[in-house]
């Protein structure tokens, strides 16, 4: 490359930031570099080719030709070194000799490869592609308005094509200013960070605001701060005992309660069933059909998953339909022997050019046999829907789900959903939602080092189920029932329904309670005699207690503090017996500022290496079984924000294999953790009966998953 031609990169020992404004003619690059010096008191260069070329005009009313670009890439060079001396942090470049190579390209179908050799060494920490949809405005120098599109399209197509980081700018001019202001700051800010230009483009075009990062980074390098428990729950100390005619009665309420008011089941459905296979999968790596029997296998592995499922096999309601297709594979599969019988069957079960179940959501597959049909959790979630999650004969089922699978779910429920309106005479109106990309989460090595993939870009994972406090807060319902997508029953449904209804019944009568006092606090009607009654409400029927210091503040203040204790999205928790399920459990748990609140914590939020709190976790009574009623609407009947009521600093940190490495991921605070952290709470006793997830496919032998 030409020693004019060089481009300098550092203005002494202060590297300066170096923007390209980048984009076919008249898309107001030169009005964007000028706002931009002016904004961070700096300096812009000019585009050299325009006076340069005005000049050629003027003086003999020639054109551009070929001839000019070498010219030009000089001139252009020298501008920006010199300019480059001066520059207070940022440089803005009005133009680049990309821009000038793919002119030359466009208009001449040549370059120079001294100008092309250049024009792809010269570097800048980002360009910004301006788009073509400002006016056209005609000077001298610009022609061919008509050919914008096929223009942009190949500056575009040279910054693929040549590996640049770059980000698109639309809009009116204020509009390109403010975010070019707000994405050159976070740039300034992941350089700091140690990322590379290339690096702060694919976070920003994933979507996960930079400052999300930053703290993700410290909680990998600092850990993440453990719950305080003060003790667990138990009956008549943070978890409500009813009997079942309170059941009953709370549940009538609800019916009485609810025509004016928009009901949806919510149910978290993302994701494969990997887990629910996961013997199954390790049996058909390790096992070796021809050397080892399936029985010498399970007493190797102490595989007493493998043996339950090979015992309970015609039992499961996917058997006959499995069966027939071996039977149409192998014409003989009825001289086979037992073992080379069991080993094909779970070969179908799971291989991707048969049935392929782990790969399948949870909500698709067979999940309970019925004298005329199989059922899937997806008919039972809408039949349950019908029963409990309806008004005026109008019913809403939302599903999370993964963009690759919505077809699936869309197939199914196309199948049977009209038959099940029909039945329960109500109609209803399923919707879908993905978990947004911005949510996920950076992976690191062990040294607290962001992990690459094979192309050497960042890895991000999703944020877990607590990403989907973005989808519930995107719904417009009063009440929303929470039930995971496999913890469904093939029997009683009245039952769970009932539970469900006197859930809901409770949060309408607190609803109603909370919703007067703050229509008296808007009017000014509260005295301090109400002020007591307020207090003992909130410690006798919702567990909250008050700050220490809330007697000290004057009465205006007692208000203020009064409104916001009681203007919270509510959540009625259903709690069942701990019978030594993994996962959450209701606690009292201690805030950093020594507030006391019921919380569902996990195990994994807990300091296990300290024996008290230890001993707080292992004298836990309840479960959750994630059996949620929630009132996501204030008193005004406004949607509350629901990301302002999460505790940012109760997520965690796992453990995942990937590439075939180990490395670290953080999960975001869980949905009904965390998530929810500071919602009004309330913990209710539920029956055993309201809680049958299938976390393996061995669940589906239980009596709650089989015919009767």
């Amino acid at each position: 490359m030409e020693e004019n031609l060089k481009q300098f990169s550092k203005n002494g020992t202060t590297e300066i930031i170096k923007i390209a404004l980048f984009g076919p003619e008249s898309t107001g690059k030169t009005t964007l570099a000028k706002q931009l010096a002016e904004y961070y008191n700096t300096e812009w260069v000019p585009e050299f080719a325009r006076d340069y070329l005005q000049e050629k005009w003027n003086k003999n009313q020639l054109i551009c030709d070929v001839d000019d670009m070498l010219p030009i890439a000089y001139g252009q060079t020298q501008l920006e070194n010199k300019s480059l001396l001066i520059a207070n942090k940022y440089l803005f470049c009005d133009t680049n000799l990309m821009v000038t190579k793919v002119f030359s390209e466009v208009y001449y179908n040549y370059c120079d490869p001294i100008l092309g050799e250049a024009a792809l060494e010269h570097e800048y920490d980002l360009f910004f592609l301006t788009d073509i949809d400002v006016p056209w405005e005609k000077d001298d120098l610009r022609d061919s308005p008509e050919k914008r599109e096929s223009v942009f399209a190949v500056f575009k197509q040279s910054l693929i094509d040549n590996k640049k980081p770059f980000i698109t700018l639309s809009g009116d001019k204020n509009l390109r200013l403010n975010r070019a202001i707000s994405i050159i700051d976070d740039l300034t800010e992941a350089k700091k960070m140690g990322f590379s230009p290339a690096d702060f483009v694919q976070v920003y075009e994933h979507g996960v605001p930079l400052e999300n990062i930053k703290q993700q980074l410290s909680f990998f390098r600092n850990g993440i701060v453990k719950s305080n428990l003060v003790g667990p729950a138990t009956l008549f100390n943070g978890i409500l005992k009813l009997s079942e005619k309170d059941f009953q009665e709370k549940a009538t309420f609800f019916d009485k309660n609810k025509t004016n008011l928009k009901l949806e089941k919510f149910v978290p459905a993302s994701g494969a069933a990997s887990r629910m296979f996961k013997f199954l999968i390790a049996f058909l790596n390790e096992f070796d059909i021809e050397n080892e029997s399936i029985n010498a296998y399970i007493n190797r592995k102490k595989d007493t998953e493998l043996s339950i499922f090979i015992v309970g096999l015609e039992k499961f309601p996917f058997f006959k339909v499995i069966d027939k297709k071996l039977r149409e594979e192998f014409p003989d599969f009825e001289s086979f022997d037992r073992d080379y019988k069991n080993y094909y069957f779970i070969k179908l079960l799971l291989a991707k050019d048969y049935f392929d179940f782990s790969s399948k959501p949870k909500g698709v597959l067979p999940f309970h046999k019925y004298k005329t049909h199989i059922a899937t959790a997806l008919e039972e979630h809408l039949y349950e829907c019908a029963y409990y999650s309806s008004s005026n004969d109008n019913s809403h089922l939302h599903f999370t789900v993964s963009e690759a699978h919505q077809n699936q779910f869309e197939n199914i429920i196309d199948a049977i959903k009209s038959p099940i309106e029909k039945e329960s005479r109500t109609t209803i109106k399923v919707s879908y939602s993905y978990q947004n990309k911005n949510t996920d989460t950076l992976a690191v090595d062990f040294e607290n080092k962001p992990f690459r993939d094979e192309n050497g870009r960042l890895f991000f994972r999703p944020g877990g189920h607590g990403a989907l406090i973005d989808n519930l807060n995107n719904q417009d319902a009063d009440i929303v029932f929470i039930k995971n997508i496999d913890n469904v029953i093939q029997n009683h449904i009245q039952k769970i329904a009932l539970y469900k209804k006197a859930l809901a019944g409770i949060l309408i009568e607190v609803q109603q309670r909370l919703f007067k006092y703050l229509y008296a606090i808007d009017a000014k009607e509260i005295q301090q005699e109400y002020i007591d009654e307020i207090l003992l409400f909130l410690e006798e029927k919702l567990n909250i207690r008050t700050p220490d210091d809330f007697y000290e503040l004057s009465f205006e203040n007692k208000i203020i503090e009064l409104k916001v204790l009681l203007n919270k999205p509510i959540r009625v928790c259903g709690m069942v017996k701990n019978e030594g399920e993994p996962g959450g459990g209701p606690f009292w748990v201690k805030d950093e500022k020594g507030a006391v609140s019921l919380q569902i914590v996990e195990s994994s939020q807990a300091d296990l290496s300290n024996e008290s709190q230890k001993k707080i976790l292992d004298n836990a009574t309840h479960f959750n079984p994630v059996d949620l009623v929630c009132g996501l609407k204030n008193y005004k009947k406004e949607k509350f924000d629901l990301t302002k009521f999460v505790d940012h600093n109760s997520g965690f940190i796992v453990e995942k294999n990937t590439l075939g490495k180990t490395i670290k991921s953080y999960e975001l605070p869980g949905l009904w953790n965390g998530a929810m952290a500071n919602w009004i709470t309330i913990f209710v006793q539920v029956p055993l009966i309201t809680f049958n997830p299938v976390k393996s496919v061995n669940d589906l032998l239980k009596s709650a998953h089989q015919p009767q």
